[in-house]
């Protein structure tokens, strides 16, 4: 696909299946879910039962056995009618259950995939701290103190996506101290488990329908068998991870912006002044053309990088021309996203500014996108550090 720039016929089918979904069960929620930061409880295990999660999980633990193509698609098809939930739905498919097959014992592969493939259980990722955002890892002040068998985690982690509803948390912790940014380890860490506490639930800007929290742990003990990865060495997790979290979020951004173009026509064709549509004036035009651009360019990019990234061996991640590949891709979707829906606000008037509009909720998800998973600013140094080496 990344040379021909094209989907597949089975690409393509799930795209349209993922987008017929999207439009009948996920975007008549989405008013719901912004308004009152409702979250459905009986989704995921839909989700689950239709094959809409585990995309890149091997069937043998209950996944579909795609790969991160396919997930992105399904990523930008949920995003184009539900960008709450194709965050909540990306946090716990890729961030949590990806990784946890990609660097997971067999043991918690066989303990978790399943739970989480089938929507029985919710995953998230434990990284971000009050301190510790752009340097996650090296300001990282969440501890877990070696005892035996287990370790003893203290601290806490913050705007954690599905973080107050989730069953299983991706958990990092500093197990060496004076390593900087290593000297970290992940862990499988059940939300039932004794000193794990949801502190509260963050009211946010966007993307209000999905669920973001304060997680902290007290005393909270963790076997030995729920490292994630080799002990002291989460770091190679982190990044290896963090390359296909960005490379997913440029989908959502695609599929935000698709949504975007398709309002600001219907509007532009609709919506009457001096006497005609003004989709009929050059200005609006100007704005709908560069739009329709961004959305082409958006969707090409990160289709190719998505489909370079399922081809990069695991130990390659993280490092090299892919790690800077992930970062413009989603810093060029994000930002060109951005521009999108600042036109289509402008396209739609006053009735784009009303907080209850699709266009508006669009709007107020854009910046998100700019900041999550690496903000602009890290985006760019990554791509300059790689540039320069």
């Amino acid at each position: 696909m990344a040379d021909q720039f094209a989907l597949t016929p089975d690409q393509q089918a799930l795209l349209e299946h993922a987008d017929r979904y999207g439009r009948e069960r996920l975007a008549p929620l989405a008013p719901r879910m912004d308004a009152e930061e409702w979250w459905p409880d009986d989704l995921f295990p839909e989700l689950g039962e239709l094959g809409f999660l585990g995309l890149t999980i091997p069937e043998r633990y209950g996944g579909v056995g795609l790969g991160l193509v396919e997930a992105g698609l399904v990523a930008q098809a949920f995003a184009r009618w539900n960008h709450a939930l194709a965050l909540s739905w990306l946090a716990h498919d890729n961030l949590c259950a990806n990784n946890l097959y990609n660097n997971g014992s067999e043991a918690v592969r066989e303990k978790y995939l399943p739970k989480l493939c089938s929507g029985e259980w919710i995953g998230c990722l434990g990284l971000t701290e009050p301190g510790a955002g752009s340097d996650a890892l090296g300001s990282m002040r969440c501890r877990a103190e070696r005892d035996g068998d287990h370790y003893v985690i203290n601290g806490t982690k913050l705007y954690i996506t599905n973080g107050p509803v989730a069953d299983l948390c991706l958990l990092y912790a500093k197990t060496e101290r004076g390593k900087g940014s290593k000297g970290v380890t992940a862990f499988a860490v059940e939300a039932t488990s004794p000193g794990f506490d949801v502190a509260q639930k963050l009211v946010k800007m966007g993307f209000r329908g999905s669920p973001t929290g304060e997680l902290v742990f007290d005393d909270l003990p963790v076997p030995l068998t729920q490292i994630v990865g080799t002990e002291h060495q989460g770091h190679q997790v982190v990044m290896s991870g963090l390359d296909v979290e960005r490379a997913a979020i440029a989908a959502i951004s695609v599929g935000v912006a698709e949504r975007a173009l398709e309002l600001s026509l219907e509007y532009a064709n609709s919506r009457e002044q001096f006497g005609r549509p003004i989709g009929q004036f050059q200005m609006v035009q100007s704005r709908l053309a560069d739009m329709y651009v961004s959305v082409q360019t958006m969707r090409t990019f990160c289709w190719q990088v998505l489909a370079e990234l399922d081809r990069t061996d695991e130990s390659q991640a993280g490092r090299g021309e892919i790690h800077a590949r992930t970062a413009a891709s989603v810093l060029y979707c994000a930002d060109s996203c951005n521009r999108v829906l600042d036109n289509a606000v402008q396209i739609h008037g006053g009735s784009g500014y009303i907080w209850e509009s699709e266009v508006n909720r669009l709007f107020r998800a854009t910046k998100l996108l700019e900041i999550g998973a690496g903000t602009t600013e890290v985006r760019k140094v990554i791509i300059a550090e790689e540039l320069l080496r």
